[in-house]
């Protein structure tokens, strides 16, 4: 798999992604994310790290119906890929692989 790197901000709106499970654009994203992590979070910041995901390759995204609600506009949806879940899936082994090296939260110590 492809090195590409993943920040912190990214981890979470991959899983935001996921958990929205075919909702998932700019303003439920954001929602999730704050919700989960309890920090405030611009849009723009979504937005931005949504199209760099999807740059990445770890994700992807097609128009949704218009609604009169949003003035006739639609919704870009985001999806994740089956890169996106690997790198996912790599992320939380190696975070969990270093958390079992730290001796003090090991059982006993």
């Amino acid at each position: 798999m492809s090195r590409k790197g993943l920040g912190e901000f990214e981890e979470l709106v991959l899983l935001a992604v996921c958990i929205l499970d075919g909702n998932a654009y700019g303003v439920s994203v954001k929602e999730e994310v704050e919700k989960h992590s309890g920090r405030s979070v611009l849009l723009g910041a979504v937005h931005i790290t949504l199209y760099r995901l999807e740059d990445k390759g770890f994700l992807s995204s097609e128009l949704g119906g218009n609604t009169a609600k949003r003035g006739d506009r639609r919704k870009r949806l985001f999806t994740i890929t089956t890169l996106g879940r690997r790198q996912l899936q790599s992320s939380q082994e190696i975070r969990q692989s270093m958390w079992n090296m730290i001796s003090f939260l090991k059982p006993g110590m």
